[in-house]
Parts: structure tokens; C-alpha cells; sequence
């Protein structure tokens, strides 16, 4: 049984995060992650099942990781993932797979995204600053993803997008 409960992933696994450019609820989302189990339930390399798993937050945010201690991905079987993700995009009716986006919680908690000129004029603002929720979608291993994730963009690479002084 590859995919597993993605708590039983071990910290050191690899994760790739994919964000949702506008929030995805309801049947969309009852959708995308029967899309994305039915993906992971026969996600293989070079014929042998990877142990696997996915984590959804906030409406956005779609973890999947994979234990490579046990059974590692190859180039293949990341680019069917992205294949299957893409065809999702079309069924969810948002980009998932575009990583150019970033992510923040305004002073409500409500996750905003832009790009980063859009992030920078927020920072310049003063809607986005060094305590401000960032989300770090560039995070490599299921540890980051449990632990540095979200935190305070002076804490995170964001923290170079914002006014210094």
C-alpha cells in the first residue's frame, strides 16, 4: 500500500508544494484530492509503487511527498505527477503548478497572493511586513513543510522582498 497518512511520512521525506492561484472548496476540492489519491494510488518509478502521501491547508495548498528512503522518485514519475496536476487545473477551474506566486496572511488571516512585484508594493505599503504569515512553497522535505512552511517573513527568503530600514 504506497500511499500513505502523510504523518506517517518521515521529516527527511521530499515534498513538492503546489498553490492554488484562487482558493479551492467545496466539490472542487472533494474533486482535486480524489484526483490526487487516485494519482498517488498508482504513482510508480520505473514499476515499483512510491510510498506517498498528500496534505491540503487553507484551501490552497497541496503537499505531496514522497519517502525516498523507501522507493525514490525518478524524472518520469515527477512528470506524470505534473501531467495529472495539470489535468487537474482544468477540472478545479485554477493554476496549481504556476510557482511564481506568493503567498501571505493579511491582518484578517485571510491567505492574499501576487507575484513579486505585487508582493513588494504590499511590503512598500505597509500590508505585508516582517511579522506578517508568509508561506514558503519552495520548501524540499516534508520537515520544512511541517515546520517552515508558514512563518514570519523575516524568517523566510521573503524577507529580501521587503523594505529594509
Amino acid at each position: 500500500m504506497p500511499l500513505v497518512a502523510f504523518d506517517a511520512l518521515p521529516d527527511a521525506a521530499r515534498v513538492w508544494v503546489f498553490s492554488a492561484a484562487a482558493p479551492v472548496t467545496g466539490a472542487a476540492a472533494e474533486s482535486l484530492l480524489a484526483m490526487v489519491d487516485g494519482h498517488l494510488r498508482g504513482w510508480r518509478a520505473h514499476g515499483v509503487p512510491l510510498v506517498c502521501a498528500r496534505d491540503w491547508r487553507d484551501d490552497r495548498f497541496l503537499a505531496i511527498g514522497v519517502d525516498e528512503a523507501a522507493t525514490g522518485a525518478s524524472g518520469c514519475s515527477i512528470d506524470a505527477l505534473f501531467h495529472a496536476l495539470r489535468d487537474a487545473e482544468r477540472e478545479v477551474g485554477t493554476s496549481l503548478v504556476d510557482g511564481t506566486r506568493l503567498f501571505w496572511r493579511d491582518a484578517e488571516g485571510v491567505v492574499q497572493v501576487t507575484d513579486r512585484p505585487g508582493f513588494r508594493a504590499a511590503a512598500a505599503s505597509g500590508a505585508v511586513g516582517a511579522d506578517t504569515r508568509v508561506f514558503d512553497t519552495t520548501v524540499e522535505s516534508v520537515g520544512g513543510w511541517r515546520t517552515h512552511f508558514e512563518r514570519p517573513a523575516r524568517e523566510s527568503w521573503q524577507a529580501r522582498l521587503l523594505p529594509v530600514g
